[in-house]
């Protein structure tokens, strides 16, 4: 399949670096539910969004040191090894090109291009990296963006996909929406012309950068001065 082809590098996290992804961007699923990555009750640590430290992509999950931690779909192991700030880490791809990433491991039971099938055991859970206590740092990626994993799962204890076809405007992979302190409300988007309108509709930022001046931004977003 393409889609185990595709960028399938084993050395590193992120195979897609330099890769530009225009959103809104869909991507799809062939089933409705997936496997919790933990076992027992979710307790979450720390969700997608800003916090203290910096931008957060992922969502912490509490473990105990040694718990299992299992692959949420079927797929393919792309890597296995210790990443700066992830510890040790599993990334698996699937079949619609999410990857997952499990990271904080103790240890691995996978291997590089391992097919693995839903549920099945990846490695245990630990503290590796850079990490304050035990959990798993789950990320939810498509082609190397970072998703925001509650979007796309939904952890009420359903185990349910949000749909079979999800698009993914800006608010729902950048973390400057949302705080990593508390839950996001989610509103799954099922369409394109939906998500042209939802993304248009969403605030505009722009970092300034030394020699910017008011007339150059509103010029480049075509603006009225009054208007920024």
């Amino acid at each position: 399949h393409n889609y185990f082809n595709d960028h399938w590098l084993s050395d590193r996290v992120n195979p897609y670096r330099g890769v530009v992804l225009p959103t809104p961007f869909k991507i799809e699923f062939d089933q409705t539910t997936f496997t919790h990555p933990v076992n027992g009750a979710i307790v979450t640590t720390s969700r997608f969004g800003r916090r203290r430290r910096g931008a957060h992509r992922g969502l912490d999950l509490d473990l105990v040191t040694g718990d299992s931690v299992r692959s949420v779909l079927p797929g393919k192991v792309r890597f296995v090894g210790y990443s700066r700030g992830h510890g040790k880490t599993v990334v698996v791809r699937h079949a619609n090109e999410i990857e997952t990433v499990y990271a904080h491991l103790s240890a691995y039971s996978v291997s590089p291009n391992d097919i693995i099938m839903e549920g099945q055991l990846l490695g245990y859970g630990g503290n590796t990296g850079n990490s304050r206590g035990s959990h798993l740092h789950l990320e939810v990626r498509y082609k190397g963006v970072c998703l925001h994993p509650e979007y796309v799962f939904n952890f009420d204890g359903s185990q349910t996909i949000r749909g079979s076809e999800l698009w993914v405007t800006n608010t729902w992979k950048s973390p400057r929406f949302h705080s990593s302190y508390r839950k996001s409300e989610v509103t799954p988007i099922f369409t394109e012309g939906e998500a042209i309108a939802v993304q248009n509709a969403a605030p505009k930022y722009h970092r300034v950068r030394k020699g910017d001046t008011l007339s150059h931004i509103a010029g480049r977003y075509q603006l009225r001065l009054r208007d920024i």
